[in-house]
């Protein structure tokens, strides 16, 4: 795991790197993705350096989403091209974290961008009971806060 001190969202943050930053609060920045999927692809982060969500400060977890909540409105009044808005945070190699700094894509989407989310070929409806063992096992692992 990367750790503050090689972490290049915590360089982006102090300002040792360039970035072109959109909104920053005590708490978190929003900068420009620099290779954007769409125009106006921005990353909402943390400014405290958490490499996951178990990581991360429940209040700075709770303000990036309301950043990125304010990042996807202003998307949709800027003139840039906006139909809709993706978030997308990936939590860990295998969900495709890549820089593990916890953070927020906001993505401007609209009709025939080329980007899109999709589901295995074999998802289908479970059963309920299926269902119901699996809720079970959650609420067992349920942390407490």
């Amino acid at each position: 795991m990367q750790t503050a001190d090689d972490c290049v969202f915590c360089r982006l943050i102090s300002g040792q790197l360039e970035a072109s930053l959109v909104y920053e609060d005590r708490r978190t920045v929003a900068l420009m993705d620099i290779q954007p999927v769409t125009s106006g692809h921005m990353l909402v982060m943390p400014r405290s350096h958490s490499s996951s969500l178990a990581d991360l400060d429940a209040d700075d977890g709770a303000q990036i989403f309301r950043v990125a909540q304010l990042a996807a409105a202003a998307l949709r009044h800027s003139g840039l091209r906006c139909q809709g808005v993706n978030l997308l945070l990936a939590d860990g190699a295998a969900a495709g974290q890549e820089v593990f700094h916890v953070h927020v894509h906001v993505f401007p989407r609209f009709e025939g961008d080329g980007f899109g989310l999709r589901l295995p070929a074999d998802s289908e409806i479970r059963p309920r009971a299926e269902l119901d063992a699996t809720a079970s096992a959650l609420r067992e692992a349920w942390p407490a806060r």
